[in-house]
């Protein structure tokens, strides 16, 4: 086995190579699926901090005033390159978050969505223009860019959710510094490589690993513009409220409990295979992973059967040997989901199907917990209040649409929901009714395409602004009006009145 001594240490990326870390500090970085530490990564100190953003400062300064033709050049070949080797990324995911192949390239698929839309950028920057607003004088608008973003971004989707962000933030003319995971740091710099490979110029894009103390000197550093963050609730709202203290915009994306609303003629073939796939992929390590199930009775049992049947047959394992579902990311995570299983024995639910109970195919020193599923959920049980972020999906039976759309709207979080339903008058109506912003009509993760915008309502998003789309364009650019007015002849004449509209 190797030894610590001889473990790599996972270096930060800054002015355009590996940057090796002389803080002393570092934290081990695992295997989930071995449950071995694998490597270590370096974590920044202030010196650190500091030198990489005055890299990405220096950097935005000609990049920004560099021609869009030219960004978008490098923008493509991103994406090219990206396509042709996302195989490598994904076999990193795996190693060190746990997530099985397929889903880790189906992560990268969804991140080179917004690589596409941020190629095209020169549409996406267009302002407006209006012609003799007054006599002589046309307006007009331009978006520049902020100079230094930061990405702070969580271990559940290394490579997908950061790429919510930087490539939008590095086609309109920003510097980007990203901080990932410490958990599952190594798809950062892989990007980095790729980034320098497509001919992104030195400290466009710099990778700063570490763990709080990068965190605050991000969102508290006087050269960063804005800082794009996705997390829990809790430390989005800290995130928040320091960052937009010392001057910064930021969108901060928190956590979420979101719901499954299956009426009675929902088709139930359909709705179980979704339960299954939106509750228990990425082993429910999603932030719109479907953790309750509302079933409008008399649905509940027949449900419950059909969701058993299927879950009995989810090989779970290696992410390397073609399984359903990998582990969980580390072994304190695996053991705080676990424990929720024996909070809803305590308030009475009942435990149809224990993960705890799972024989992985894969090393038994794996973080491992089986796909689990509950029902009876008191509604004041932590199970069901709390974002537990594994495979543990929860049943609460209700005895109408209106208890359930109720039940959903009084939650603190507004993350992702859905409704399945025949009916497509309830199905408008629960569009309309329901208080959360990412809804799905009999689709149970409507994460929208890049061309539109991610982010969810009440504690489950902080900031005015959502990730890609229009919306992203909008966070990473200030928006200029410019009035213009080219003198003539028939100008003239001193007035030191008030500028009025003639």
């Amino acid at each position: 086995m190797t030894t610590t001594e001889t473990l790599t240490v996972v270096p930060h990326w800054i002015d355009g190579s590996e940057y090796p870390s002389t803080s002393g500090r570092t934290a081990d970085v695992y295997d989930p699926a071995l449950g071995v530490v694998t490597k270590r990564v370096a974590l920044a100190d202030r010196a650190e901090i500091d030198a990489a953003v005055a890299s990405a400062k220096k950097a935005s300064a000609n990049w920004g005033e560099l021609s869009l033709a030219k960004r978008q050049a490098v923008l493509f070949s991103f994406r090219e390159l990206l396509n042709a080797r996302k195989g490598e990324l994904a076999e990193i995911i795996t190693s060190e978050h746990g997530k099985v192949l397929s889903d880790a390239l189906g992560e990268i698929s969804r991140g080179q969505e917004v690589v596409e839309f941020a190629c095209g950028m020169a549409d996406h920057l267009k302002g407006e223009y209006s012609e003799q607003v007054s006599t002589g004088i046309d307006v007009y608008s331009t978006r520049q860019p902020l100079g230094v973003v930061a990405v702070i971004s969580p271990f559940n989707f290394p490579a997908m959710v950061p790429a919510w962000f930087f490539p939008i933030a590095i086609a309109a003319g920003n510097a980007v510094v990203l901080k990932p995971s410490e958990k599952d740091p190594s798809a950062a710099i892989w990007i980095a490589e790729l980034w320098r490979e497509a001919g992104l110029p030195d400290g466009v894009f710099t990778v700063l690993n570490g763990d709080k103390e990068a965190v605050d000197g991000l969102l508290t550093h006087p050269d960063v513009a804005a800082v794009s963050f996705v997390g829990s609730t809790p430390i989005a709202r800290y995130v928040y409220e320091t960052a937009t203290a010392h001057g910064k915009r930021v969108q901060a994306l928190g956590g979420a409990k979101n719901h499954m609303l299956v009426l009675p003629d929902a088709d139930l073939d359909l709705t179980a295979d979704a339960a299954i796939n939106a509750g228990f992929g990425s082993a429910g390590e999603r932030c719109m992973a479907i953790s309750v199930v509302v079933a409008v009775e008399p649905v509940a049992d027949a449900l419950i059967e059909a969701i058993t049947s299927r879950m009995a047959g989810l090989r779970i394992g290696d992410g390397r040997r073609g399984c359903d579902m990998g582990p969980l990311v580390t072994q304190a995570h695996r053991d705080k989901v676990a424990s929720y299983i024996d909070v809803a024995v305590e308030d009475g639910a009942d435990v149809i199907v224990d993960g705890r109970d799972v024989n992985p195919d894969g090393d038994a020193a794996g973080f491992w917990l089986g796909p689990t599923l509950i029902d009876r959920v008191p509604t004041s049980s932590r199970v069901y209040t709390e974002e537990i972020f594994g495979p543990v999906l929860a049943i609460v039976r209700v005895a109408s649409y209106e208890e359930g759309v109720e039940l959903i709207n009084a939650g603190a979080f507004g993350n992702g929901t859905a409704i399945f339903t025949n009916d497509g008058g309830a199905a408008r109506r629960f569009g309309k009714d329901i208080r959360v912003g990412m809804v799905g009509i009999n689709v149970p993760i409507p994460v929208p395409v890049a061309t539109f915008s991610f982010g969810g309502w009440k504690d489950s998003m902080f900031g005015d602004t959502k990730a890609h789309g229009a919306e992203g364009v909008k966070f990473f650019t200030q928006l200029k009006a410019i009035t213009s007015r080219w003198l003539d002849p028939s100008h003239g004449g001193i007035n030191l009145g008030f500028p009025q509209n003639d």
